[in-house]
């Protein structure tokens, strides 16, 4: 059964979040560094929570690995990844790791 790992960016009061940065440098970190077992790496930027709503998060990147073990053996390899996030924003990020299925 396929893994995934879920990087949610929470769009709270003064945080930023630069998009350009993240999607034609940060992406090209994380393939370096947690490519492994990779088999799809897409990312949503937020737009609005619904109508006349703001985002409640900047981007949310799902990445999709082989399986538990290319995964976990992934985020074992991604200390330059985490290192790279005060480069395009100041947001806390959230983790959320699962399998897929339907």
């Amino acid at each position: 059964m396929t893994a995934t790992l879920q990087v949610l960016y929470p769009a709270t009061e003064g945080t930023t979040f630069d998009h350009d940065y993240y999607q034609n440098t940060h992406f090209g970190i994380v393939q370096s560094h947690m490519g492994d077992g990779l088999v799809a790496m897409i990312a949503s930027k937020g737009l609005a929570g619904g109508p006349d709503v703001p985002p409640g998060f900047h981007a949310i990147a799902t990445m999709t690995y082989e399986n538990m073990d290319a995964m976990q053996a992934a985020l074992g390899k991604a200390e330059p990844v985490l290192g790279d996030i005060p480069n395009y924003t100041n947001c806390t990020p959230q983790m959320l790791i699962g399998q897929t299925y339907g």
